[in-house]
């Protein structure tokens, strides 16, 4: 019987597993054990309650209200803030970047190519920490505010910040509004997964875009609710030695934020490129027999069929770049890393910092990582998935 067992692979395999975890949970123990008596040694306090302690410091840049009397649970939540902020405007900034660039590279004019192509070689072979360091310098040694760049108008550049309008709306009314159109939006999908034929279907089609309108326009009268006699916009307006009012984008976010986009865009741009090539040309024959047009075609054919070959390794490309914020503490911008070591340096709770840190980006890689990976599910051939 014993023999029996040792040979069932199966039972070997679960044995192997469970000794595994064992020596992998024991060895962390330990870890534990010896980083605990050392730091009771050494007269340090452990746990997070740290975290309700006053800083005493301030930070450079923070989309939500903090003072140097917060704690440092408000300084990491602010550190997360600006994280997420940078990656979300890397990222986007990086998808359209790339979207641009691949279709120059696909393009049959020769300038066109020769140009994405260069862009490609250059931007990519650099390092990221060089280019972000690159463009900070560029950003700080714009002009003072007094003889500021106007790119349009109401934009300023300077080296304190790009200036720019900004809606004359509070947060309460910023998140309802946002809530509304993404109420709006689920509503519009609904309607059309009860339809399998919206596609073909106009009333279908129209009763989407009433919904879509009619929640923007809600959240319109939202954000406008209250503000009224202070305007819905405010411009920035030079005063002193500085500009008040408007949105002020301080040099090291957009520094980090067009390394991300071109750094990324790099890569991006050759993923949409492979997955472009990789359309089928009789389906592009198809759109043509038709009667549809090259933008139609475009947008019907050729993106969707690509997205859904590249979204994988869009997927990957997209976290790289999410765990690119931390070079933020190359130039300073205030970022979840940057926080963190501060907090190090001020508190001296290396292990609990260190941890929030890695937990804090293993859940937000994976909230990204679990939404790309739904909608690859949602988007992806019937066939395909039978066979898998």
């Amino acid at each position: 019987m014993a023999l029996r067992l040792i040979r069932n692979r199966k039972f070997v395999h679960a044995v192997l597993q469970v000794a595994f975890l064992a020596t992998l949970i024991g060895i962390i123990s330990s870890g534990l054990m010896i980083a605990h008596e050392s730091i009771t040694q050494q007269g340090m306090s452990s746990g997070f309650g740290f975290l309700e302690r006053s800083t005493g410091f301030n930070i450079g840049f923070s989309i939500i209200d903090y003072d140097p009397n917060a704690s440092y649970g408000r300084l990491l939540l602010v550190g997360t803030a600006n994280t997420i902020l940078l990656g979300a405007i890397g990222i986007v900034a990086a998808s359209l970047t790339g979207l641009m660039v691949a279709m120059m590279r696909l393009s049959e004019n020769g300038s066109l190519n020769a140009i994405s192509r260069t862009y490609v070689e250059i931007f990519r072979n650099v390092p990221l920490i060089l280019q972000a360091l690159f463009w900070y310098s560029v950003m700080t040694h714009l002009p003072p505010p007094r003889q500021a760049l106007e790119a349009a108008p109401h934009i300023f550049l300077t080296s304190r910040g790009i200036f720019l309008p900004v809606l004359n709306v509070g947060v309460a009314y910023a998140l309802a509004a946002l809530g509304v159109i993404l109420a709006g939006v689920v509503a519009a999908m609904i309607i059309r997964r009860r339809d399998i034929r919206a596609v073909a279907s106009r009333k279908t089609r129209n009763t989407r875009r009433t919904v879509i309108a009619a929640a923007a326009l809600c959240a319109l009268v939202l954000m406008a609710a209250g503000r009224l006699e202070d305007g819905l916009f405010s411009l920035p307006e030079l005063r002193g030695l500085n500009f008040r009012g408007g949105l002020t984008v301080p040099p090291e976010l957009s520094a980090l934020a067009i390394a991300i986009a071109l750094y990324g865009g790099a890569y991006i741009s050759e993923i949409l490129r492979a997955g472009f090539n990789s359309v089928p040309k009789g389906q592009t024959e198809a759109g043509h027999a038709l009667g549809l047009s090259q933008g139609q075609i475009f947008r019907r054919v050729r993106l969707p069929l690509a997205i859904r070959a590249i979204l994988p390794t869009l997927t990957n490309q997209y976290v790289w770049l999410f765990k690119a914020t931390t070079l933020g503490i190359a130039v300073g911008y205030s970022d979840l890393f940057y926080t963190v070591s501060i907090s190090i340096t001020q508190s001296g709770q290396t292990l609990e910092l260190i941890g929030i840190l890695m937990m804090a980006f293993l859940i937000m890689n994976n909230a990204i990582s679990f939404v790309l990976n739904r909608i690859n599910q949602a988007i992806e051939l019937k066939g395909n998935q039978a066979r898998s």
